[in-house]
């Protein structure tokens, strides 16, 4: 701290209007592919998003327009108590193979339902090769996984629970585990009349408690419910290049900020020991090699690091990936996985470091 020097604050307020007005005094500037002064984006996002600058798509891209959350159908009493028995499933380390590890474990509400880590920790200390995804948007969001591999909510509910990385069970070490406890077995008696709780039922009951998740409420809901008067001018700078000149919008895209497809950004590690071919393998389809399926924005700024491997802890490194076309997957030897396909809706985009920072301010009010 030897060197620090605290500057007089008239200095200091210049210098914070100075960081925080560049955007604005850079979109003033208009004309050519520069954001538009404050004055004239504002006009330009006065209406509803079907009123807004049209997106920058490209070759496949599927649009569907921003907008709030779709209501889903009110819960039946019986899927509601599914859901309660789902909760506490869900942070019970029971059904485990340790008895140290829950879906909670990787899921927390802290970390916007996720883990805050690169790659999960799973049993014995195991890391897996793929980073936790958050649960905000699980109803919406199917297929599931970042490779797709699982149809519904209760075929996802399964998958951590029997894999060997992950809690490591099995029927025959969780059933009867399930089974010892009398509040387990009275609510599913209540429930289904079954005498026995089966593994089945456990996934389905987590299922349940998942699909009741939502999204926490955000700068952005509030976009979708009054307006863009709630965002700063930068992070309107931010929306604007997010829907048009930066093409996010092209996969992030629609009430949940996600097309539900799989894309390439070249960060498999092709080739290399971090490898990870994403939907090839679950499809073996040569175009799917490299592909991972596109995340919900929403939360996105409690649910760091981001991308499938975790590679990146902050926004800001995602805008730069983005930014400077995605990664490159090298070439790797013949008799394999062939060469992941470059994605079309990633490319170059030139932008400036305020641009960048706008950017990256819009994607905090997700």
């Amino acid at each position: 701290m030897s060197g620090f020097r605290l500057l007089p604050r008239f200095v200091l307020t210049l210098a914070i209007l100075a960081v925080g007005g560049s955007v604005v005094g850079r979109a003033q500037q208009a004309g050519g592919e520069g954001v538009p002064a404050v004055g004239a984006l504002r006009a330009l996002y006065a209406g509803g998003p079907a009123t807004w600058p049209r997106p920058r798509l490209g070759e496949g891209a599927r649009f569907t327009e921003f907008g709030p959350l779709p209501r889903l159908p009110e819960a039946s009493l019986r899927e509601q108590a599914l859901a309660e028995i789902g909760r506490r499933m869900f942070d019970d380390p029971a059904l485990s193979r340790s008895g140290q590890i829950a879906c909670a474990s990787c899921h927390s509400p802290e970390l916007g339902l996720a883990d805050g880590l690169r790659t999960a920790f799973g049993h014995d200390r195991q890391r897996g090769r793929r980073n936790a995804q958050s649960l905000y948007a699980a109803a919406w969001m199917t297929p599931l996984f970042w490779d797709g591999r699982a149809a519904t909510l209760e075929e996802q509910a399964l998958h951590p629970l029997l894999d060997g990385k992950e809690m490591a069970g099995s029927a025959r070490l969780i059933e009867p585990r399930i089974n010892r406890d009398k509040d387990y077995r009275a609510a599913f008696r209540e429930l289904n009349g079954h005498r026995r709780v089966t593994l089945q039922d456990a996934a389905a009951a987590i299922a349940a408690f998942e699909r009741a998740l939502r999204p926490p409420r955000s700068r952005w809901s509030r976009v979708m419910e009054r307006g863009v008067s709630v965002l700063t001018d930068q992070e309107l700078a931010g929306l604007h290049l997010f829907r048009t000149r930066a093409g996010c919008a092209a996969c992030h895209n629609g009430p949940l900020l996600s097309d539900g497809q799989f894309h390439n950004l070249g960060i498999s590690f092709y080739g290399r020991s971090r490898e990870d071919l994403g939907r090839y393998e679950v499809t073996r389809d040569p175009a799917d090699v490299g592909r991972f399926r596109t995340p919900s924005l929403l939360g996105v700024s409690r649910s760091a690091p981001y991308m499938h491997n975790g590679l990146f802890p902050t926004l800001e490194n995602v805008v730069e990936l983005y930014d400077g076309g995605g990664g490159r997957d090298r070439a790797r030897r013949m008799g394999e996985a062939p060469a992941p396909i470059p994605d079309p809706l990633v490319s170059k985009l030139g932008l400036t470091r305020d641009e960048q920072a706008a950017l990256a301010a819009f994607l905090r009010t997700l």
